[in-house]
């Protein structure tokens, strides 16, 4: 659903019939995932994507038909290694893609449970009886609709993954929509700016927290949220949690310090450290004097980011934004060895 997250506000609002074309099952190497979302309204217009190449084109012109029918559709597409670059499938193999008109009700209801920031499962028959009845649940609410939808909307939201379930309504396709993951950058210095700009733009939500209104303005970023308070009376408005990241830049002990320590008892799934080695060495040794656990100190990374040899901060932010997706994804950045 972030796939198509910047357009539901004014096509929510608006009027006209949309239709919303998901991906509920892949094989082999497509580019996109089940999940992935594309909508279209009546006028035309696009947001998201599918795949690419011919199925996209497909899955458009199906969701036009939908538009004027109101029949939800399943669209297969099988494709072999010879034609799989022309469809958008690197190495072949299957995408099976639900095209329904889009229930605005049943959407603002997901885009409320998104602004709250709790996690929402979206369910859809795609098959069988009850073709195209649908249920939205945000995680700790009770599902209206029935219990064969609420069964696999629960085990989705406890998995935190999209599920494919045969019951007796159908054949059920719960995606689950988890907030978006945060990046606090503390400091808003000018490796801030364009650090901020590349969380955004690979679906993270960005907030500067510096006290210094010089530093930390709208006019140094726009469109940003920024809080102008210490680190740790800032982070308590932010509310860092499991899918937040930390990112300390301001080199003073001042600030750095007690961000490094407020974050280290968080849940937050990345603490690091703008310095040197030395510098750092230096920062451990004030961390441990306020009581920082050795276990909590091996959270930091420090240097910050993957070690590509960034010289300018646009090259730095590069570096640290890179860092953070591998740690959110489970990949080691360590030297093996």
């Amino acid at each position: 659903m972030r796939d198509v997250a910047p357009v539901l506000d004014s096509w929510l609002d608006g009027e006209g019939p949309l239709a919303i074309s998901t991906v509920v099952h892949t094989w082999g190497s497509g580019p996109r995932r089940p999940g992935a979302r594309m909508t279209i309204d009546g006028e035309g217009r696009i947001a998201g994507s599918v795949s690419g190449g011919c199925v996209e084109s497909s899955v458009v012109q199906a969701a036009r038909d939908v538009i004027r029918s109101g029949e939800p559709r399943l669209l297969r597409f099988a494709v072999s290694d010879e034609l799989a670059w022309g469809v958008g499938l690197a190495c072949g193999g299957s995408l099976s893609v639900f095209v329904e008109r889009a229930d605005r009700e049943l959407l603002r209801q997901v885009r409320e449970g998104m602004k709250r920031r709790d996690p929402v499962g979206l369910a859809v028959v795609t098959s069988g009886p009850n073709l195209g009845d649908s249920l939205v649940k945000v995680a700790g609410s009770p599902g209206i609709g029935s219990p064969a939808l609420n069964e696999v909307v629960e085990s989705a939201l406890s998995s935190e993954k999209p599920l494919a379930v045969d019951t007796e309504d159908g054949t059920v396709f719960c995606d689950v929509i988890l907030p978006p993951e945060s990046l606090v950058i503390v400091g808003g210095v000018h490796i801030a700016q364009t650090l901020s700009e590349l969380a955004a733009r690979v679906g993270y939500r960005p907030v500067i927290c510096d006290p210094r209104p010089v530093f930390a303005s709208a006019e140094r970023f726009p469109g940003v949220e920024v809080v102008n308070d210490w680190p740790d009376r800032g982070f308590e408005r932010i509310g860092l949690d499991a899918s937040t990241a930390v990112a300390t830049l301001t080199h003073d002990p001042k600030l750095d310090d007690p961000a490094l320590a407020a974050a280290l008892e968080s849940p937050a799934f990345y603490v690091g450290a703008l310095g040197s080695r030395k510098t750092h060495a230096r920062r451990l040794e004030r961390l441990r004097e306020r009581g920082v656990s050795e276990a909590a100190l091996r959270r930091i990374a420090a240097p910050i980011g993957l070690p590509i040899g960034a010289r300018t901060p646009d090259q730095i932010a590069l570096a640290v934004m890179a860092e953070v997706v591998a740690a959110r994804n489970g990949v080691s950045t360590k030297p093996s060895g």
